[in-house]
């Protein structure tokens, strides 16, 4: 348990920058405490205390804003960015070095029993807002763009994005440019390309507008021909 524990208290460090010493690690990272207190209720499960691991993981949930269910399985130095909203499923199993952000969601599409929950692979970073449904896998080294929804397992090294997720063409992963909170200009998505045009249009319409005002001058001038008036273009 408290080798687990210095692991995962040295993830902290590794991945977020902001974690300035080992107190305030210990004492302000609610990710960190659900972890710790999921590890103790899924010993508790194994071991056939059930109400026990369940109630334990209610309290957690209480106090973190993270709902981790006590048959979770849980690999080494899982880092639980912010954590708030954040649900793992009784059959989710999650490998070595992995990241969630925020409102992250590893849930299940079936009400029958087994196995309905997704498996993670080694250093899997999901981002913020993001749904991983059903008792699929994602290959080690995946990446999830926040707010996307998979349902479809994932091959090794993939960046995968949008709603249902869809891996990207130049999908082999680069983890310095990966963005966890929101997908950028570059990305191979058709509704992102279509957002950034539609705000492009707008931004272009505002500054036809503060031309045609500045021309009008309404305030100084009465008797302006406005069809001859001459809109400049960007």
């Amino acid at each position: 348990m408290f080798r687990h524990l210095k692991e995962d208290i040295a993830s902290v460090f590794h991945r977020d920058p902001a974690a300035r010493n080992f107190v305030e690690v210990l004492t302000c990272y609610p990710g960190l405490h659900a972890l710790l207190l999921h590890r103790i209720a899924h010993s508790l499960w194994n071991i056939r205390l059930k109400w026990l691991a369940r109630f334990l993981s209610t309290l957690t949930r209480w106090f973190t804003g993270i709902e981790i269910h006590p048959g979770a399985q849980i690999g080494h130095r899982f880092f639980i960015d912010h954590g708030m909203g954040v649900v793992i499923g009784e059959t989710a199993e999650i490998g070595d070095d992995c990241t969630l952000y925020h409102g992250v969601t590893l849930g299940g599409t079936t009400w029958r029993k087994g196995k309905r929950h997704p498996t993670l692979g080694n250093n899997v970073v999901i981002g913020a807002g993001a749904k991983i449904l059903g008792p699929i896998t994602l290959g080690n080294d995946v990446r999830v763009g926040s707010n996307s929804v998979v349902v479809k397992s994932v091959d090794n090294a993939q960046t995968v994005v949008g709603v249902p997720a869809r891996v990207l063409k130049d999908s082999k992963t680069q983890t310095n440019h990966f963005e966890s909170y929101a997908v950028g200009t570059d990305v191979d998505d058709p509704t992102v390309k279509a957002i950034n045009s539609i705000l492009s249009h707008i931004h272009d319409m505002d500054e036809q507008l503060n031309i045609v005002s500045k021309k009008l001058d309404i305030k100084d001038q009465d008797d302006i021909d406005v069809d001859k008036l001459e809109i400049e273009s960007k």
